[in-house]
């Protein structure tokens, strides 16, 4: 009874650590947390709202709304979630993805380094920015180079955890290619990190997901070799 006291009260504390301070790294699973009615309104009324919003919390920080520097703020804050930085939430905006045979009967692992990661934080909706490198080995069929880089976009460009980007890029990939035999590593920098709480502007985050052959130990270091880790 006594350990199960202590169980209670660690379990309570760290539930008030998360509650109050919020924990980098969770996340409720492995789809982006969307109400079912994510997609009822209309962009146009989506920005009119965010807008709006967006102007209140400038007024209630201080600012003032008539100076010429400010004033067109809103509108570009509304404009730049909806149409940029959180596209990706829009099923509408997911890449239309082409197979092609492998007519070259290319059998070894495609390699696609460094694809620029812009994201945000979902815990604080600041940027995370780094490079992911995406492998495949082919069951058959392949797709447009270019395709990788957008599927890194589309899931990027929504509020994230990078453990979940990473999942959720390889998920696509091998529904995408009809194969299990894929990884992804992303390395990135958080500006949660870097410009509040710990303020530590040296250190990155690391996260990897490997599938099929990639689990495989001589596989998996062939594909780091690459990356030069």
């Amino acid at each position: 009874m006594k350990q199960n006291g202590i169980l209670s009260s660690i379990q309570s504390s760290e539930a008030l650590d998360i509650e109050e301070v919020g924990d980098d790294h969770l996340f409720s699973g492995i789809e982006t947390p969307l109400r079912k009615d994510a997609f009822a309104m209309e962009d146009e009324l989506k920005m009119e709202l965010i807008e709006k919003h967006f102007r209140h919390i400038m007024e209630i920080m201080g600012l003032d709304m008539t100076d010429d520097s400010l004033k067109g703020t809103p509108k570009r804050v509304a404009k730049m979630y909806i149409k940029e930085v959180f596209s990706g939430l829009d099923p509408k905006n997911k890449p239309a993805i082409a197979l092609f045979d492998n007519k070259y009967k290319y059998n070894q692992m495609l390699v696609e380094k460094d694809i620029t990661v812009f994201s945000n934080c979902e815990h604080h909706f600041v940027p995370i920015y780094g490079k992911a490198h995406v492998a495949y080995i082919s069951s058959g069929k392949v797709i447009g180079l270019s395709k990788l880089n957008r599927i890194v976009e589309y899931y990027a460009k929504r509020p994230q955890v990078q453990e979940r980007l990473t999942v959720q890029i390889a998920n696509e990939l091998k529904q995408a290619l009809q194969t299990e035999d894929v990884a992804v590593v992303i390395d990135a920098q958080h500006m949660c990190v870097q410009s509040r709480g710990i303020r530590d502007s040296g250190s990155s985050t690391v996260t990897a997901y490997y599938g099929g052959k990639f689990e495989e130990e001589m596989t998996k270091k062939e594909f780091l070799s690459y990356l030069g880790m």
